[in-house]
């Protein structure tokens, strides 16, 4: 299972706010929306955000096996 809570804790780190997100990086709020409930993203919006935060994946994205969650 992919999660984002790493995303979440990198924006924070980086002082990016989700308005600044959708304002001036044109982030959908559609797209915020699916990283909240680890629902799925594709790599280029993963890319993007990569550019955005000027971070990598990992700060971003993080993988869970289905057993680990129970």
């Amino acid at each position: 299972m992919i999660r984002y809570d790493p995303f979440w804790k990198t924006l924070k780190e980086k002082q990016v706010s989700q308005y600044m997100l959708t304002e001036y990086y044109e982030i959908s709020s559609s797209t915020l929306s699916k990283l909240k409930h680890n629902q799925i993203c594709s790599l280029h919006t993963i890319d993007r955000l990569c550019g955005i935060l000027d971070c990598t994946i990992p700060d971003i994205v993080e993988y869970y096996k289905e057993d680990d969650e129970k």
